[in-house]
């Protein structure tokens, strides 16, 4: 109880800190809302229903995983993604003392799980000729292969540019652009922060 008391009440500030501080897994404190591009290119911005779970390692990588539902609650589970990768820590982030920019290279995994029938089926009609057919509850790496769905070209290596900072125990990554434009540009990183997640171990 001390422990995680004295957690709590820490403020990393420099970068070693707060990649100390960093270190395990981390998991959102309930179901989050966010807005989210069309694929297709219409430009319709659309509600996503989702959980993050993250652990970062002693090593710079990291494992994400996050969690898609049908619903508010995350009573009805879609699809699960996973990402391995490496982090490349940056300069200060300006959005508050602490908080630093971070890059998420996802070159060590991506999968994708359908976590239902419909979700499979869904995920099949945009499939690439030479992908074998998603199967509900079976995890498909997709790494380095193309997925038109996710607009992700054959061999491209995706990246995420972000920023992290910890605040009373709890971790803050950033508030994804209302408009829903990704992460995916250096100058897409986003200027506020999301809904935090807090420490499991």
């Amino acid at each position: 109880m001390r422990k995680k008391a004295m957690f709590m009440i820490q403020q990393p500030k420099t970068l070693k800190e707060v990649k100390s501080y960093a270190l395990g897994e981390w998991e959102s404190i309930a179901v989050e809302l966010r807005p989210t591009e069309d694929r297709t290119g219409s430009g319709k911005i659309t509600p996503t229903y989702l959980k993050r779970r993250f652990t970062y390692r002693p090593d710079d990588t990291f494992v994400g995983t996050i969690t898609l539902f049908a619903d508010n609650y995350g009573q009805l589970p879609l699809l699960e993604f996973e990402f391995k990768g490496q982090l490349n820590w940056g300069e200060e982030h300006p959005i508050a003392k602490g908080a630093w920019k971070i890059d998420y290279v996802l070159n060590n995994g991506f999968a994708v799980t359908p976590l239902n029938p419909q979700a499979a089926q869904m995920l099949n009609a945009g499939l690439p000729g030479n992908m074998s057919p998603f199967e509900a509850n079976s995890k498909k790496d997709i790494l380095g292969k193309a997925f038109p769905m996710f607009n992700i070209v054959e061999g491209q290596i995706v990246s995420d540019y972000d920023l992290i900072y910890f605040k009373n125990g709890l971790l803050f990554m950033g508030a994804k652009h209302v408009d829903g434009t990704p992460f995916d540009k250096p100058e897409n990183r986003p200027h506020q922060l999301q809904i935090p997640l807090e420490k499991l171990n």
